[in-house]
């Protein structure tokens, strides 16, 4: 049951309030994803979200795609080694990843994660 302050929220909200409310209820959809917001350095874990940028950027001379992953409730960094393209994932690709979270310069990250692709809204 919607509330008057829910309705009213969604009224005022920015429209990054909103896409962030929407990527939430998207993956909550998907059982045992857990939030970004709440994933555990060193514990395995399975997330979906949309990507939101990818690059190429090689590392110690190895070369390694990286994408960030938000699922409305923060970020995740992706990082394939050995990897200069991955065919089907690009910005706007929603993706259910799974893999081992470690913290790398403070942010959450997952080196060469399990991936499944998910359709894009309207397909």
């Amino acid at each position: 049951m919607t509330t008057l302050r829910d309705r009213l929220r969604k009224v005022v909200a920015s429209r990054a309030e909103i896409e962030a409310d929407e990527e939430r209820a998207e993956a909550e959809h998907f059982v045992g994803c857990t939030p970004v917001a709440t994933v555990k350095d060193r514990t395995r874990a399975t997330v979906s979200g949309v990507v939101r940028s990818m690059t190429w950027r090689p590392r110690e001379g190895v070369p390694a795609l990286e994408a960030e992953l938000y699922d409305g409730s923060g970020t995740l960094d992706l990082v394939w080694l050995g990897r200069r393209e991955i065919a089907g994932i690009a910005p706007g690709r929603r993706l259910r990843v799974e893999g081992m979270v470690c913290e790398v310069d403070g942010r959450r990250t997952v080196y060469n994660p399990a991936y499944e692709l998910r359709p894009r809204p309207g397909e």
